[in-house]
Parts: C-alpha cells; structure tokens; sequence
C-alpha cells in the first residue's frame, strides 16, 4: 500500500511541476510577445498580454488606472512615437506561483529611446482566464 501511495503521490507532483512549468513558460512567452509588440510600435499588441476589462488595474507614477480602455489610452498619450517607445526590455526577476490560476511576477523594464532612457521595476499579478494567462494588475515605477 505504501509504494502505491509513493507512486501516486509522486504522479501527481509531477504534474504539478509540469503544469507550473508549462505556466511559466506561458507567462514568459506572453511577455516576450510583448517586447516584440513594443519594440515593433504595437501599443494595441503590447496590450494583448493584458485582460480586456473594466477591472484591470496600472499602477505608474501618476497612480493608478482602472479598465484596459484607459490603460491603452495612456499608452498612447504617453509613447505617442517610436521615440517614446524606443527599444522594451524585460529582465524577469521571479515568477511565482500564487494559486494554480494566478501568478505574481517581478522584473525590471528598460527603454532605450531618443527621447532619453528610462527603466524602473514592475509587478504583475496574472491569472490564467479561458486558458490563457492576461495581466490583471500591473505596477510599473
């Protein structure tokens, strides 16, 4: 009876640990769309790693933003050319799992423009919505 709990118990860990493996590569793979988006002059790209919802949360240096709609508006007021944009760069600092379904991420964004270079550190909390993982809070400083 022992051995067929070890082996069921270890089944069933490794399919936890494939399963946030496979999460967490999901969450990187969206936030390299992202980059690429950015770096690209997409803003409306670089938010498809974003929930499209009223509930949406931005934190920036002007306080916070509720709804994907305002957040793609201040995008767009504040990267308003490829100058503003320059070149997006993410250094993932950890990706932790929260819930099977909601994930706690914090890096470190960098933008090397013509219009000066700029860079701080954000959070992100993102939950796994219709099986795919969307940004449901941002703070970026």
């Amino acid at each position: 009876m022992l051995k067929y709990l070890i082996v069921v118990s270890s089944f069933f860990y490794s399919q936890i640990c494939l399963s946030q493996t496979a999460d967490e590569k999901a969450i990187r793979a969206s936030l390299h769309s992202q980059t690429v988006a950015w770096n690209n002059g997409d803003l409306v790209g670089f938010m498809q790693s974003y929930w499209d919802n009223d509930s949406l949360i931005f934190i920036g240096s002007a306080g916070p933003t509720y709804g994907y709609d305002k957040t793609l508006a201040n995008y767009k007021k504040n990267y308003p050319s490829k100058d503003y944009m320059g070149q997006l760069n993410f250094d993932l600092i950890q990706i932790r799992p929260l819930h099977p379904n909601l994930y706690f991420v914090i890096g470190k964004w960098a933008l090397v423009r013509k219009a000066g270079n700029v860079g701080g550190h954000y959070t992100l909390l993102l939950k796994k919505i219709k099986g795919v993982w969307k940004i449901i809070a941002d703070h970026s400083s």
